[in-house]
């Protein structure tokens, strides 16, 4: 039988963690669903780590777009829900994405939560989660989730370095608005802790904006990194 629903993770060097963010899928493919991990080549132990937990690992050029691009032409699902190796879906995400299906909604995202315990992160949490119910944008954080009709009209991801999420969500908004599940998935806060909260709150609405009035995402992607490298 055709699953359902399609998940497809992009992976890089996520031995330390990918397991945990599998673990809660498994209860998805019982149900018949099917869960695709997408490897842009890691050179850890994440290949070994994802197989007993997925339906298939793919192997696809370095890039999260491209990764997830493959992902979806190789997926079986009529809907496609795109999770980043380092965000955990609750137990609840399913009985809490199908009602939305069954009401109609081509495409929508999860509420999140940062993984570090400190007030400020539960407040950068309801941030996130106001800016894009007010916006209805969504970024990859937030598991978007699609109809594969959607998603193969549009042409998938934009295969950019950087914004790839917000690229799709202008794409999908003139479509519809986003359904805005409140059921929260659980996203690692480590660049936040890494590089500090605010600093990291002020680069990215700076790439954003610079995205928006048209700044090349490849020189975005470049500043992101040297950012993150002068902070390290």
């Amino acid at each position: 039988m055709r699953p359902a629903i399609s998940v497809i993770v992009p992976m890089l060097d996520e031995a330390a963690g990918i397991q945990a963010t599998l673990q809660p899928l498994q209860a998805w493919r019982a149900a018949g669903h099917e869960v695709l991990v997408v490897d842009g080549g890691s050179r850890d132990a994440s290949v070994e780590r994802a197989a007993p937990l997925a339906d298939a690992v793919l192997h696809a050029g370095r890039g999260r777009a491209r990764q997830m691009n493959h992902g979806a032409a190789a997926a079986r699902g009529e809907v496609l829900l795109f999770l980043h190796a380092d965000t955990r879906l609750p137990a609840d995400a399913l009985c809490a994405l199908q009602p939305a299906l069954a009401a109609g909604a081509g495409w929508g995202r999860f509420d999140v939560r940062l993984s570090a315990r400190r007030p400020l992160f539960r407040l950068l949490g309801a941030l996130i989660n106001l800016r894009s119910r007010l916006t209805g944008i969504a970024t990859g954080d937030q598991a978007i989730f699609v109809r594969r009709a959607w998603f193969e009209d549009l042409g998938g991801y934009p295969e950019i370095p950087l914004m790839e999420d917000v690229a799709l969500s202008r794409s999908l908004k003139r479509r519809a608005r986003p359904a805005c599940l409140r059921t929260r998935v659980t996203t690692s806060s480590r660049r936040w802790e890494e590089h500090g909260p605010w600093r990291t709150i002020v680069l990215m609405w700076r790439l954003r904006f610079d995205y928006w009035r048209g700044v090349d995402p490849a020189r975005l992607a470049q500043r992101y990194r040297t950012r993150r490298a002068e902070r390290a």
